[in-house]
């Protein structure tokens, strides 16, 4: 069995978009629902369900509840693996709306729909944590916790999927085959994505759907690309060693500051020099420490950096060339340099025939303006999304559909959100 994955990357204004990004994927999993062309979205998202004309009230009352949410969520935000209070608030929503879950992979909580029917089994993922930020927005649902905050999102991520799975509960029994909920812990770094797939999270699902806000695009917009939606990454430290002394007796010593500063400059060269034009990478030095006082040369430099990469295959390309320019520019100054290699995310990739099934829903629902063709593709920032996108690679059988993708959600102000969100 094989299984396809697509992932876009959005922008909300509100978490309705997330959860139409949501019933998209089912929609176009399930071919046999058909979206009547003079239905609105809210109310035609899986119009083969409806009952009747006042569909929407639920709808509403249910995008009303994931706005109140989003808005908790953000005022408790968690780190990775710490996501305790998230989990419980997941875990009440869905024991609220008589959903059956089951913890998974420490923090995070999985549950499954129309469990035994017998039509294409289907996931739809969210990530709940959050990342080390001090919040200073000002807004009235504001980060309690110092030093925290939900600067990526995954508030709006998580709001989105409850609001999905309430609706979904409502329609389960005409669901005609098995829906995942998968709210993932430690994206951010953790490695949580795949903690879960080692945990079973998606051994009996044919497809995975994900998506991200993306402050960058406008309300109404997105991007569903073939192949890389999103960078790989990965990071280094880089240890020069030398021989500290007197700033009046540079002759004496062997100045790691110097020989940082070359490796630093050389290492520019990658991108510019030794890699094609063609290739979508990133190096980026992001830390230089060397502490001392004002008088004295250190005996030690330390730097930090971060790799993206489009396209897996380069990892080693470049990860050899951090360690070669190091490596051969220390002896020039008589010093020596120890480098570190840190692997992190591979790159995102979506499976062409589901990413380009889900564009044509996208432009069937918001109209032919709906892609957003400035925004340079892959996005270089990453997402652990890939793990799923790459299940083969852990000796499990490969997922048949995978999909993530990105929707707008920067308002006409220019604001990412409203204050109702």
């Amino acid at each position: 069995m094989t299984i396809r994955a697509c992932t876009c990357r959005v922008r909300p204004v509100f978490p309705a978009p997330g959860i139409l990004g949501y019933a998209f994927s089912l929609h176009i999993f399930y071919n046999d629902f058909l979206i009547p062309e003079d239905q609105g979205i809210s109310a035609a998202i899986f119009p083969r369900l409806r009952a009747d004309n006042d569909m929407t009230k639920p709808w509403k009352q249910i995008i009303n509840a994931a706005v109140g949410l989003r808005q908790d969520l953000h005022r408790i935000p968690e780190l990775n693996w710490s996501e305790v209070q998230t989990s419980a608030r997941i875990r009440k929503e869905l024991t609220r709306a008589e959903i059956s879950w089951r913890p998974i992979a420490r923090t995070g909580t999985i549950a499954v729909l129309a469990k035994g029917a017998s039509g294409r089994s289907i996931a739809l993922r969210t990530d709940i944590d959050a990342l080390p930020l001090e919040e200073e927005t000002g807004v009235a649902w504001v980060s309690k916790t110092h030093g925290c905050m939900h600067a990526c999102g995954h508030d709006g991520h998580t709001a989105t999927l409850i609001a999905a799975a309430l609706w979904l509960k409502q329609q389960e029994m005409h669901l005609p085959g098995p829906v995942t909920l998968i709210f993932q812990p430690a994206e951010e770094g953790g490695h949580g994505a795949l903690r879960m797939i080692e945990e079973g999270s998606i051994d009996s699902v044919d497809a995975i759907y994900g998506w991200h806000n993306w402050p960058a695009l406008p309300f109404g917009q997105a991007v569903c690309p073939d192949g890389s939606v999103m960078a790989g990454n990965g990071t280094f430290r880089i240890t020069v060693t030398g021989k500290g002394g007197h700033a009046s007796q540079p002759e004496m010593c062997r100045d790691p500051v110097a020989a940082a500063s070359a490796i630093v400059l050389t290492l520019q060269q990658i991108v510019s020099r030794r890699l094609p034009p063609q290739q979508a990478v990133v190096v980026s030095v992001t830390s230089f420490v060397a502490p001392s006082a004002e008088t004295v040369t250190p005996s030690q430099a330390v730097l930090a950096g971060n790799i993206r990469i489009a396209d897996n295959e380069m990892r080693d390309i470049v990860n050899n060339l951090i360690t070669q320019i190091a490596t051969d520019t220390a002896p020039a100054w008589g010093v020596k340099a120890d480098v570190e290699i840190f692997p992190r995310y591979g790159a995102t990739v979506n499976d062409p025939d589901e990413a380009e099934r889900f564009r044509q829903i996208l432009c069937r629902e918001f109209g032919e303006e709906w892609e957003n063709r400035s925004i340079a593709i892959p996005v270089m920032a990453s997402e652990d999304f890939h793990s799923r996108l790459s299940r083969h690679d852990t000796g499990r059988s490969g997922l048949h559909g995978k999909c993530l993708f990105s929707r707008g959600c920067r308002g006409a102000n220019g604001i990412c959100s409203p204050p109702s969100l």
